[in-house]
This record gives C-alpha cells, sequence and structure tokens, in this order.
C-alpha cells in the first residue's frame, strides 16, 4: 500500500504523488482510491487502491536502479536496428512498452530511438515517442538519484551527442 505524499509512478503519465486516499461508492459497492497527482502536467488520477499493481502503479525506482538504468543508455552493443520492420510493428511495440510502467522498456524505446535517428530521420510519430520516452526517463531518474530533470535530459543528451550531431548534419 503506498502511502499520502509518496512519489509513485504510473505508465505512460510518469512521476506521480499520492495526495490522499479516498473512498468512494461507484454502482452500489464502497472501493477505496488512491488520488494521484502527476507532476509534469498537474493531471489527477484516481486509482483503485485493490487493482493498483495490476494497472502498473508502483515506487520511484531506488537510486541504485536509476544509476543502473543511465548506464544502459550508454550500452549500444545490443541495437540490431529497424532492419526489417516496419514502422507500424514498431511503433505499437515502442508504445507497448511506454505503456509498460517498466523503466527499462521505457529507456530501450529512448535509445533505440536515438539510434535509429542517427541513420535515418525521425517520422513525426517517432519523434514523439521519443519525446515521450524523454520525459519518462529523464523525469523518474530526476527523483530517483535527486537530480535536477534538465541535468538528466543534458547526460542523455550527452551519451547521444554522436547521434544528434548525425541528425544536425542531415538538416
Amino acid at each position: 500500500m503506498f502511502k499520502v505524499n509518496e512519489l509513485v509512478v504510473y505508465p505512460s503519465q510518469g512521476v506521480g504523488r499520492v495526495e490522499r486516499v479516498e473512498s468512494q461508492e461507484i454502482g452500489g459497492v464502497k472501493a477505496d482510491f488512491y488520488i494521484v497527482r502527476i507532476l509534469s502536467n498537474n493531471v489527477t488520477l484516481m486509482v483503485p487502491v485493490a487493482n493498483a499493481v495490476n494497472v502498473g502503479l508502483r515506487p520511484v525506482c531506488s537510486s541504485t536502479v536509476g544509476q543502473g538504468i543511465f548506464e544502459s543508455l550508454k550500452d549500444r552493443s545490443e541495437f540490431t536496428g529497424y532492419t526489417g520492420q516496419n514502422w507500424n510493428r514498431r511503433y505499437r511495440e515502442y508504445s507497448e512498452k511506454l505503456k509498460s510502467g517498466d523503466l527499462s522498456d521505457v529507456a530501450y524505446v529512448l535509445k533505440e530511438l536515438f539510434l535509429i535517428g542517427k541513420d535515418k530521420e525521425l517520422s513525426f510519430g517517432e519523434r514523439r515517442l521519443l519525446e515521450q520516452a524523454m520525459g519518462l526517463v529523464s523525469m523518474e531518474l530526476a527523483y530517483s538519484i535527486d537530480m535536477d530533470q534538465e541535468e538528466i535530459k543534458e547526460g542523455i543528451n550527452e551519451i547521444f551527442a554522436d547521434v544528434i550531431a548525425a541528425q544536425e548534419e542531415k538538416n
């Protein structure tokens, strides 16, 4: 059970804070809900306490896990590129990974899209997914390792500086 004021992660929304636990009666059934305010956009979510884990609500990762995720972005050994995969299949795969709520899946999408962008110009949809993944990863890492989100983004951009430079050369 999450506590009031605890930082949590909601899949595809990012880091939020549990503001309160509220009881409501819906259809004659009483249920408890976490009221979670997403920090990046101030959206308020009602998450059923009984179903919180099933919908992917989880605590912010530990600093050790956060550092590991940051380091994993540097490892390009498993990058296979986009050969043989059409954009629709990749888009669906990446969207599912972003919705999974697993930070390593979201970091995978971030890394893949950065690296794909080195070889070809990303489509509008790919750029949107890249921005979403960057926001989700950088926000959770910022809270996990106690750094400013912009510093995390700068660090990620440094990891992919060669990719960003290659993209700028194309434009």
